[in-house]
């Protein structure tokens, strides 16, 4: 025997049965599945003599291969017409419009546990039943037939025939993979100051099957320096994927880049790269059914060929590669990518792969995440992100407008009785923006499940155009709402805003710790890391660190004479900003004279920035300048950043925003940046929600203002002054403009380097 594959019945049987085209969003949520609340509901209707959830193994040898497959089967119930398979499938559609012809894949799942059952009890003939569960009415619709033991095996025979050679490139691949990832050799001539300790200290926790929280200076090679770790654990069998979660394009490349080094030293190992869809689509209309776009008619006739054919070709499966093959076999390139992500050894995305509810890859299984290592870089964005994937609002225009669509079914119904809640909200409100509700309201929940219900019918009878897309868009903002309810507990708020006739509820999210740890806890390992993962304590508690978990601060490789610190105290407060815009434009003017190069100017807020510029701008001193401008393109921002050319005649002055794009993830060594000045601390502008969040945790006995305000700010500082000393020999200026610099608690966040500054 050739190899062994150990598969699980479901992914062989969909692997085998895949076909049609992509449909609307709705549908690939909606798509029959296994519900708990079905499963339930049915077994208990089995009588004393039947079985639920029957564990079942078999063992077949086909080219040279040998197949162990494995499942459970929903029911195996005794009938006086023999053993009988029973697999259950729920749907929010009509049971009329179910047909015994409709889902041979449910047939092919139920005919597997047949075989595998017959053959362990020596059964001349099986019966299979496929019953059909209609969520809302709880309806059943069954279908029954009967078949010999020799057809059930020329049945998974075939299934065999068909998976074999995926099946074959998989095993094939895999012993490449380990004996290519046990024989690499790191990838440069030596260590970096720092690099070794981190690897180190990556490839321990994931032996151990921990978490690690590592802070480690820009510039050191963190990409590098985690990712080859994971790589010889792999060599090692101890896991077999890893996925490199990321906020930014920028690191995105980093990443692309450390494999494709690894590969020149002989690695043989595939990663994908996941692209946004609106950024990957092909088509302007970005509709995904056969009717608007090509490449989803059909897709899943042609994905499995797709599938096979880059991944026999190809190793770096990056978003150009991705395009080239998905028009060469016409399919979605967005959707292919998410197929590779199954198959590849190496995933480069977003986290919202992972840790967003609405978007996570639902088919990784925990055996599978059992295998896997999670590096999130740049982790010190996750806390936000996570805020804001883990909340859920709703506006009252979608239900008022889902009432003028749908003056004759159900929808008009329940979106009337939503409005009117929201009515009785604004009521409520008092002529105040803001309200903070106690908790949510489960009679408005119940609403919402109405709702999604009645829009579930209305979609799947064909709601098309302008009021198939307004009704869409509401049921996914249903779905969203409905599903963080169930994660609603002490760690959120809720709250109304009243903006005179529009009217939102949010449940937000005050603490993302434990959603964070609990999307995470089912991988073998996660690594969080980043340049400025500090204050660590605060990281740690926002990201749900345990107890157990590592830790390890690399100090920076970089010497303190690299970097001549100066602080300017004057007040950047918001009160004081126009007060302080000609010292900083003077400022501005005595550094660059004083020693010409390429800098950038940073500032709080896009107000503050064009402020600062029409006052330099005026004094006309002949320093060419750029400044960021809001929503820029890819190709702006590219070009924004070519104008940073070392050796060039004339100096250059960019100005910035603070957390923008171009504070993190920006690489410009040597004479191509010669300094960063800093305007203010970083503070978020003082909101609503930032207030919830200093309260939540000022009742918890932390210091609230500082979560919420000081150590996201400063953050922000760190990451853009980290721009500058990016390698051994780089030098430069940083200069801080603000009087708080000065205070004992701003100066223990600086970087150890950045201490010794000069009041300028």
């Amino acid at each position: 025997m050739d190899y062994q594959i150990k598969i699980a019945v479901r992914p062989l049987v969909e692997y085998v049965y895949r076909s049609g085209s992509i449909e609307s969003g709705f549908r690939s949520v909606t798509t029959l599945t296994e519900g708990t609340k079905a499963h339930r509901k049915i077994q208990k209707e089995y009588s004393e003599s039947d079985e639920s959830e029957v564990f079942l193994q078999t063992e077949m040898v086909y080219d040279h291969l040998l197949f162990v497959m494995e499942g459970r089967c929903d029911g195996l119930l005794h009938t006086e017409e023999g053993f009988m398979i029973d697999e259950i499938k729920s749907t929010s559609g009509s049971l009329q419009d179910i047909t015994e012809e409709s889902y041979p894949v449910h047939w092919a799942q139920a005919k597997c546990y047949a075989y595998m059952y017959a053959k362990l009890n020596n059964l001349s003939e099986m019966n299979v039943q496929l019953t059909y569960f209609q969520k809302e009415t709880e309806e059943t619709k069954k279908f029954k037939n009967q078949f010999s033991f020799q057809e059930l095996e020329d049945f998974m025979f075939m299934l065999l025939k068909s998976y074999a050679p995926y099946g074959k490139w998989m095993k094939e691949h895999e012993q490449e993979l380990k004996k290519s990832a046990r024989h690499l050799q790191f990838p440069y001539e030596a260590y970096r100051k720092g690099q070794r300790q981190l690897a180190a200290s990556v490839y321990k926790t994931i032996v151990d099957e921990k978490t690690l929280f590592a802070t480690a200076p820009t510039g050191i090679g963190k990409t590098i320096s985690t990712l080859f770790p994971t790589v010889k654990a792999i060599g090692e069998e101890v896991i077999k994927k890893v996925f490199y979660l990321t906020a930014r394009t920028t690191t995105r490349q980093t990443a692309e880049e450390a494999f494709h080094l690894m590969r020149k030293n002989g690695l043989n190992m595939k990663s994908v790269t996941i692209t946004a869809k609106d950024k990957i689509c092909f088509t302007e209309e970005k509709i995904c059914t056969k009717e608007h776009c090509p490449f989803a008619d059909g897709f899943y006739d042609r994905i499995n060929d797709a599938v096979l054919d880059i991944l026999s070709n190809e190793t770096e499966m990056t978003r150009e590669i991705i395009e080239k093959y998905a028009r060469k076999h016409m399919v979605c390139p967005f959707e292919y990518s998410l197929e590779l992500a199954y198959a590849v050894d190496a995933v480069i995305c977003d986290y919202n792969y992972i840790f967003d509810l609405r978007v996570s890859l639902k088919r990784i299984f925990d055996e599978s995440k059992k295998q896997t290592a999670l590096l999130v870089d740049e982790a010190h964005n996750l806390v936000d992100r996570a805020r804001d994937m883990y909340s859920a609002n709703l506006e009252k225009r979608m239900f008022l407008e889902l009432k003028r669509l749908f003056k004759h079914s159900h929808v008009f119904e329940s979106a009337k009785l939503i409005n009117d809640y929201f009515i009785h909200l604004r009521k409520q409100s008092n002529g105040e923006q803001y309200q903070v509700l106690q908790e949510v309201d489960e009679e408005f929940n119940e609403l919402i499940e109405t709702f999604i219900e009645d829009a579930e019918q209305e979609l799947f009878r064909g709601a098309e155009g302008e009021s198939g897309q307004a009704l869409l868009d509401s049921y996914f903002a249903a779905l969203s709402w409905s599903r963080i309810s169930k994660l609603y507990d002490e760690q959120y708020v809720s709250y109304v805003e009243v903006n005179r006739n529009e009217v939102t509820i949010k449940m937000f999210c005050l603490d993302p710790s434990t959603v964070v740890h609990k999307a995470g806890k089912s991988f073998k390992a996660r690594i969080y890391f980043s340049a400025t993962l500090s204050p660590l304590n605060y990281f740690m508690l926002m990201l749900g660190a345990q107890e157990d978990d590592y830790t390890v601060s690399i100090p920076s490789p970089f010497s303190k004479e690299q970097t001549d610190v100066r602080v300017q105290p004057l007040s950047t407060r918001y009160r004081d900003r126009e007060r302080s815009v000609l010292p900083i434009v003077q400022t501005l003017e005595a550094v660059v004279k004083e020693k010409p190069g390429n800098y950038i100017i940073f500032f709080p807020s896009y107000q503050y920035m064009n402020r600062i510029f029409d006052e330099w701008t005026a004094r006309d001193i002949g320093i060419p300048t750029i400044i960021q401008g809001p929503g820029m393109t890819e190709t702006e921002r590219e070009d924004f950043l070519l104008k940073f050319q070392a050796d060039q005649k004339d100096s250059l002055i960019a100005f910035a925003v603070l957390g923008g794009i171009f504070s993190e993830g920006v690489d410009l060594k040597g004479d191509r940046l010669n300094g960063v000045l800093l305007v203010g601390v970083g503070l978020p502008q003082i909101g609503f929600e930032r207030e919830l969040i200093k309260d939540y945790f000022s009742k918890t006995g932390q210091n609230g203002y500082d979560i919420a305000y000081v150590f996201p700010g400063m953050n922000k500082v760190l990451q853009a002054g980290g721009r500058l000393i990016r390698t051994e020999t780089d030098t430069g200026i940083i200069m801080l403009f603000d009087d708080r610099y000065l205070q004992p608690k701003y100066k223990k966040m600086m970087p150890e380097e950045w201490r010794d500054f000069r009041v300028f």
